[in-house]
């Protein structure tokens, strides 16, 4: 066994775990965050994509020792960080339809906010090749990518300047 101490969702949390434990089944068997998705366990999906540090990592591919002293930021924390009851990109989601059946959508959020961290104003290309290494299997990813760019401001900014009949 090994003794890791590491802070998720803004809570300190120290434990003993195998050393070949996944990110993904630690967090959700012995945290209970179960809001992160076991999609394929060979990151090929992305289902499961947390924040370590504020990037997005796949914690399928990650074992939970290696993060070991660092933070994690999982979908159920994600509105916390932004002080409400949905982060904005979770609203942006929510208002656009960039979800079918959900399997897909807390990987995907979760990689949509380290995309808008990096670039606040992606293009369309931008955000569908930010997307890349997460799949959606129910969508054409059009609402996903409409999403993104709500809650980056650019359907606002597009409609902006058109004004009402």
């Amino acid at each position: 066994m090994a003794r890791i101490s590491l802070r998720v969702d803004g809570m300190l949390v120290s434990d003993d775990v195998e050393p070949r434990t996944l990110l993904v089944h630690y967090l959700r068997e012995t945290l209970g965050k179960t809001g992160t998705v076991v999609g394929c366990d060979t990151s090929n999906c992305g289902a499961c994509t947390v924040h370590l540090d504020g990037e997005s990592v796949k914690s399928c591919n990650m074992l939970a020792v290696q993060a070991d002293g660092h933070e994690i930021t999982t979908i159920e924390g994600l509105a916390a960080t932004a002080g409400a009851d949905l982060h904005p990109v979770q609203e942006a989601f929510r208002e656009c339809h960039g979800l079918q059946c959900g399997y897909c959508t807390p990987g995907m959020i979760m990689q949509s906010v380290d995309l808008l961290n990096r670039n606040p104003k992606p293009t369309e290309t931008e955000i569908r090749e930010g997307l890349e290494g997460n799949l959606c299997r129910c969508t054409g990813y059009h609402n996903i990518v409409r999403a993104v760019q709500y809650a980056s401001g650019q359907l606002e900014d597009a409609t902006a300047g058109v004004s009402e009949p």
